[in-house]
């Protein structure tokens, strides 16, 4: 796959458009660009490098899938063909690289491809759930229905993703100033202490300002290697956390590690809920939803604890005795599924388990906030007190030396 740029003449104002195009080769990139009505004038390839299409997909924003599945479901619902309706969409999308995309996937409608297995050609822009859904919607004729129904799963999703991250940003801002000004004492301020010292014969400095000394010297005379240390470091930990074990260890933290253990616990129990509510409701099988659930739910412990239900479901356990005593769900998931499954209701009561889970992640954050300011104010005290100590001991030290002479 190649990303062209193009010139293309519009035939029907006679204006001229400048954009970006996926393609196989010049001519298919030339025949899409016909498919919208334009003429094309110059057609080159953008980045000849086979892996550079994954590139466009970084800038396509949940804001902009939102709102090319509302859209799309508004032009649908009104009666438009699918074809006319993604031509018009893909005219009122000002995210460039979504343009790229969708017009490869009018292409694909076009040359006979059902829309569903059109977007999965691209899953860095339409994960498992999208491609789901839109499948499931087009075999039961209700197409502008899932589309509207993904909207609003994406939309909450985003919104509450979005509530954590910012309960998180405080926190780490504060230990970013905190580290900071730790630094700048320790390289700028100790120094001028062991000058003090220096020419007193036998003085001697305490312990504690000892330590900080030899780590400012370190730093100051070695700062390459501190700095070569922090940046192989900092890639050694990205590559891991990617890597199976990493990724295992990281998502059992989010999960265990206090006081965020809760708060994520909660969320994966509102995504997996509210993911599987739309899901259903789109007529998607339980078994399938299950493994597209364990997908979107990004922590491979619930995602195995899903795998592992969907083998009892499959041998004909039910889907709430299946996730008993599982510790990756938390107990309250069960029970309301057993009711739901019980009353023949389970599509309700999935989007039950979401609004409840949804309402208690937003406590959970003022609770983890509320928790996070005193204890971050304890450790910035504590560091303050070492600083202080180490710069203070060895002045009063000289004043009680000096008062005893």
């Amino acid at each position: 796959m190649l990303v062209f740029e193009y010139t293309a003449r519009n035939t029907a104002t006679g204006q001229k458009v400048s954009s970006d195009i996926a393609a196989e080769n010049e001519q298919a990139a030339a025949k899409i660009i016909q498919g919208q009505g334009l003429a094309p004038l110059s057609i080159k390839v953008k980045d000849s490098n086979s892996g550079g299409i994954l590139k466009i997909f970084n800038g396509i924003k949940t804001s902009d899938k939102v709102l090319f599945s509302r859209q799309l479901s508004t032009l649908i619902n009104a009666g438009l063909p699918l074809v006319q309706s993604l031509r018009n969409v893909v005219a009122q999308t000002e995210n460039k690289k979504l343009k790229v995309v969708v017009n490869q996937v009018i292409s694909d409608v076009e040359g006979g491809s059902a829309l569903a297995k059109a977007l999965g050609r691209h899953p860095e822009a339409f994960n498992k759930v999208f491609v789901s859904m839109v499948a499931a919607g087009e075999a039961s004729g209700t197409l502008d229905t899932a589309l509207e129904r993904l909207a609003n799963q994406q939309e909450k999703d985003a919104e509450i993703i979005s509530k954590v991250r910012g309960a998180l940003i405080y926190p780490a801002v504060v230990l970013v100033v905190m580290f900071a000004v730790i630094g700048f004492m320790i390289v700028k301020v100790l120094p001028q202490v062991e000058v003090l010292y220096k020419d007193l014969p036998g003085a001697s400095l305490p312990i504690l300002t000892k330590i900080l000394l030899w780590m400012s010297h370190a730093i100051i005379d070695y700062w390459w290697i501190v700095i070569a240390i922090v940046i192989f470091g900092g890639i050694f930990l990205g590559r891991w956390v990617r890597t199976s074990s990493g990724k295992s260890v990281m998502d059992n933290l989010k999960m265990k590690a206090w006081p965020i253990g809760p708060l994520f616990m909660k969320l994966y129990m509102a995504r997996f809920a509210r993911t599987g509510a739309t899901l259903v409701s789109s007529g998607v099988p339980l078994l399938q939803m299950l493994q597209i659930t364990g997908d979107a739910i990004s922590n491979v412990h619930v995602e195995h604890a899903l795998s592992k239900a969907a083998e009892k479901v499959k041998g004909g356990k039910a889907l709430s005795d299946s996730l008993e005593g599982d510790p990756n769900f938390l107990p309250l998931v069960p029970n309301m599924l057993r009711i739901g499954e019980q009353s023949g209701a389970l599509e309700a009561m999935l989007e039950k388990i979401a609004d409840y889970y949804e309402k208690e992640v937003d406590t959970q954050i003022r609770n983890v906030s509320s928790i996070i300011e005193p204890v971050l104010m304890v450790i910035l005290g504590v560091f303050a007190f070492i600083i202080v100590a180490a710069v203070l001991l060895p002045i009063y030290g000289l004043a009680g030396q000096n008062f005893i002479k």
